[in-house]
């Protein structure tokens, strides 16, 4: 079914934008919620009428929308997180920790309007800020871990562990070769037969 967005739906849609939904998305959630409306014949003429009449209010919102993406320029983030010794994240990082982590840069921005894939493990990410349909920002995360010591201390005292197993086995096994060398018979050299002789 087409509904017209009342607005900004993150991943569908923004506001006045006419898209195809399943029904019962559109009748059980966005029609009910206020965030849309069917897009009868009667409902797009007063959008395209509405649109009309908002033209330069719609410039001077992208406009807006433009000077806060400007804002972003440049920033890129560093979150730390809790890892194991695998290199896994104990849980994730989101838009949530993003938002935060902007807004400690004096950045207030909505998280409603951020998208980004969780981030399980440590390393590049991208977040995505939607100011406006036509102003989107990409905002580089750094995912580090946060108990880097504690982790680079594990992972030395492991390599330590392996190297004094490995060393002990490689003692071993040149005892075992030692031992199994002393105990092999001395074959003795075979005889040199004579060269025959032609009659």
């Amino acid at each position: 079914m087409e509904i017209i967005l009342k607005e900004d739906i993150i991943g569908l849609g923004y506001k006045n934008d006419i898209v195809n939904v399943k029904s019962g998305y559109g009748r059980n959630y966005l029609i009910p919620q206020g965030k849309g409306v069917i897009a009868s014949p009667m409902a797009k003429k007063i959008l395209a009428e509405n649109l009309k009449q908002q033209a330069h209010k719609l410039a001077a919102i992208k406009a807006e929308a433009e000077k806060k993406a400007e804002t972003l320029n440049g920033v890129a983030l560093e979150i730390a997180a809790k890892v194991s010794t695998t290199g896994q994240l104990y849980g994730s990082v989101g838009v949530n920790q993003v938002a935060e982590e902007l807004k400690k840069l004096g950045k207030d921005v909505d998280r409603k309007i951020i998208t980004m894939k969780d981030a399980k493990t440590i390393g590049d990410f991208v977040a995505l800020v939607h100011f406006h349909k036509e102003v989107t920002v990409e905002v580089p995360v750094k995912v580090v871990a946060e108990n880097a010591a504690e982790l680079k201390a594990a992972a030395e005292e492991e390599a330590a562990i392996k190297a004094a197993a490995d060393a002990k086995k490689a003692a071993a096994e040149a005892a075992a070769a030692a031992e199994a060398e002393e105990e092999a018979p001395v074959e003795a050299p075979a005889e040199e037969e004579a060269p025959a002789t032609e009659e």
